[in-house]
């Protein structure tokens, strides 16, 4: 790996900027999520900081079950984002679809639109699991694994 490469990881591993994105969530988890970037939990020790737009995002936090209406959308923000680029899937319907899974209007888990880097279940997830799945995100990046993380 040349210089510039490792300076490059570094530089993501050590301020990894997050963009958040409800895709039809029933508020649950994006108040956890909000929650876990207040001052209490103090996420910007790790680095982490919200941008409004997916240009300057290294990580995209999905909330919310895929619907139909979305998927278009989240597939273009996705393809904003410079590479390299995580995704992470908070709370069941991002994982999985959850409670929505089968509805007509529902495509499913958020990993039917685009690929994942990290599964944070829960209903609603706490903040110290999203903390949690960010601080295994990053260690499985510093490791250079490429394997599904999941937080718990």
């Amino acid at each position: 790996m040349k210089l510039k490469d490792k300076i490059i990881l570094w530089s993501r591993l050590k301020s990894p900027w997050i963009l958040h994105f409800n895709t039809g969530a029933c508020n649950g988890c994006d108040i956890e999520i909000v929650d876990a970037l207040t001052p209490k939990y103090d996420v910007e020790r790790f680095g982490l900081v919200l941008k409004a737009t997916p240009r300057h995002a290294d990580v995209l936090v999905v909330s919310g079950p895929v619907t139909r209406q979305q998927a278009k959308r989240l597939k273009r923000i996705y393809d904003q984002m410079p590479e390299p680029k995580f995704v992470l899937a908070i709370g069941a319907c991002a994982c999985s679809g959850g409670v929505f899974d089968g509805c007509y209007s529902v495509v499913g888990g958020l990993d039917k639109v685009i690929p994942v880097s990290a599964y944070i279940p829960g209903c609603p997830v706490r903040p110290e699991a999203i903390i949690d799945g960010v601080v295994k995100l990053i260690g499985a990046l510093e490791s250079g694994s490429k394997k599904k993380v999941e937080a718990k």
